[in-house]
């Protein structure tokens, strides 16, 4: 006659591999903030750099070789051009995400909410209309009359070689893009995100503007120093 071995009785221990579930807080995860798109002119940081090289060796040459005042005025005419240089051409820049277009002119940084963003135009300047009627100008978008007239001719010469007939509707998106001239292609495509990104949650707000007080402090504080340079000769 045989005896059934015992059976083990569960464990009341808890599994090591099993890990207690957290508790719910309510809350949704933040969405992760877009990339902002940049727009800045190649050539006007190119030409600032310049500016900038040309400036400092003036500069230095006129404090080391000269005699009296020469090196106090080169001094203070480094410290009111390098802010005016950099302000002009190497700051300008505008970015633009879902949720807001921020525009950093020489002066002054003004960050516009989509939903306050009514118009982006481009004439003799690039320009954005805010829904209460204020306008700020793209410095970091200049508008070239010249590549204007050339984007024009080249269009004018697609739609008379075009076989085919044709229209705008049924063309190339490429080749349209292609015939626009750069500053034109960009403001087409601020308006395009502030028509598409308007109504986001994110895109509602005030415009908010902000002097540039490293630029316009260091400007102010050399044309004082020159000023006084100058009438104390």
């Amino acid at each position: 006659m045989t005896t059934p071995e015992p059976t083990p009785e569960p464990s009341h221990e808890p599994s090591r591999e099993s890990t207690p579930e957290q508790p719910s807080t309510g809350e949704t995860p933040a969405a992760p903030a877009s990339d902002d798109k940049v727009y800045r002119s190649p050539l006007g940081i190119a030409g600032g750099v310049f500016l900038l090289l040309l400036t400092g060796l003036f500069a230095v040459d006129a404090m080391v070789r000269g005699e009296g005042r020469a090196p106090w005025l080169a001094l203070a005419g480094l410290v009111l051009a390098v802010p005016l240089i950099v302000a002009f051409t190497i700051r300008p820049a505008v970015y633009a995400n879902d949720e807001r277009l921020r525009i950093r002119n020489p002066f002054r940084s003004i960050t516009l909410p989509w939903a306050t963003v009514a118009d982006v135009r481009a004439g003799y300047s690039s320009e954005v209309f805010t829904q209460d009627g204020a306008k700020y100008q793209l410095w970091a978008v200049p508008v070239s009359l010249r590549q204007r007239k050339k984007a024009a001719r080249t269009a004018a010469r697609a739609s008379q070689d075009d076989p085919h007939g044709r229209t705008s509707v049924t063309a190339d998106v490429r080749d349209s893009a292609s015939r626009i001239a750069p500053g034109d292609k960009t403001v087409a495509d601020l308006r395009e995100f502030a028509e598409l990104r308007a109504k986001n949650p994110g895109a509602q707000g005030e415009p908010q503007v902000r002097w540039a007080y490293e630029i316009v402090g260091p400007a102010v504080a050399g044309l004082l120093l020159l000023v006084i340079l100058i009438a104390t000769r």
